[in-house]
């Protein structure tokens, strides 16, 4: 059945769906770079008209560019529902919503005003370059990186709550030690400082200033260079663990039919819906 509706699929409707959504030919590459370049200038516009000088002097120019960016997203929104025989598996998904959110500041502060408000929302089309860059090559090593992150979720876990015990226990001992006159005037803003110390940031607010708590905050500064490297350690350990069997390499192609992604490489046939995919 599911052959049959892909066969029912007009021809220009599964070109387009092959373009707009994945990026194994020349066309649909040329799409994803396109779109990847204006992603870009507008999260640029968005960053330079925070700037009172820029906005006041170049007012007319973002307002017109962010109008032309604006009008290319709402066709390029409207193209991908267009494209696809299940609209609805887009427009609910997280890049669908995402889409929608990319589009909208404009129209609502055109028709309600406020738009100085929707600078937030419209920096969220910076998310939308996760899903343009697919290129196939690089698939299988993301997949790789995620199974890496997912494996050490637990060690990490560990690895976090023996920091923190570290750092409410020397936190306290500084509390002891240099008291209300050296600025440790409490547990929790000392477990702060331990923190801040600990990572290598040092903002510089509070500083011990008894021999002892000197020497504390050396051996909290020292290890801090140390705990930093475990993560990466245990995230790298486990990414050389992860499978790179070329079973396990996702391939670009996108379901016309139910909008569902990441099939094994060398799939013809959705793992969802059955439909089957463009050649």
């Amino acid at each position: 059945m599911s052959l049959k509706d892909n066969k029912s699929t007009p021809n220009w409707k599964l070109k387009l769906h092959e373009v707009i959504y994945e990026a194994d030919t020349p066309a649909g590459k040329f799409f994803d770079l396109a779109l990847l370049v204006i992603i870009i200038i507008s999260v640029a516009l968005v960053m330079l008209e925070s700037v009172p000088e820029y906005f006041e002097l170049y007012y007319w120019e973002f307002y017109i560019a962010e109008w032309v960016i604006t009008i290319i997203f709402t066709i390029e929104y409207i193209l991908r529902i267009i494209s696809i025989r299940r609209p609805k598996a887009y427009i609910f998904s997280f890049y669908g919503i995402v889409d929608l959110l990319s589009t909208l500041p404009s129209y609502i502060g055109f028709f309600f005003g406020g738009a100085n408000l929707l600078f937030a929302i419209r920096a969220l089309r910076l998310l939308r370059i996760f899903r343009i860059l697919k290129i196939s090559r690089y698939i299988g090593e993301s997949n790789k990186l995620t199974e890496a992150l997912r494996n050490s979720r637990a060690k990490i876990i560990v690895f976090l709550f023996a920091v923190l015990i570290v750092c409410i226990i020397a936190g306290t001992l500084m509390h002891l030690i240099e008291g209300e006159t050296g600025g440790f005037t409490n547990i929790p803003l000392s477990i702060y400082w331990c923190i801040v110390t600990l990572t290598t940031v040092g903002f510089g607010d509070i500083a011990p200033v008894t021999p002892l708590g000197r020497f504390i905050a050396s051996v909290i500064m020292i290890t801090g260079y140390g705990i930093i490297a475990v993560p990466t350690g245990i995230v790298t350990s486990e990414y050389n663990k992860a499978d790179s069997s070329k079973d396990s390499i996702k391939n670009t192609q996108v379901c016309p039919v139910c909008n569902e992604h990441d099939h094994l490489n060398k799939a013809e046939f959705c793992h969802n819906c059955g439909n089957r995919l463009n050649a």
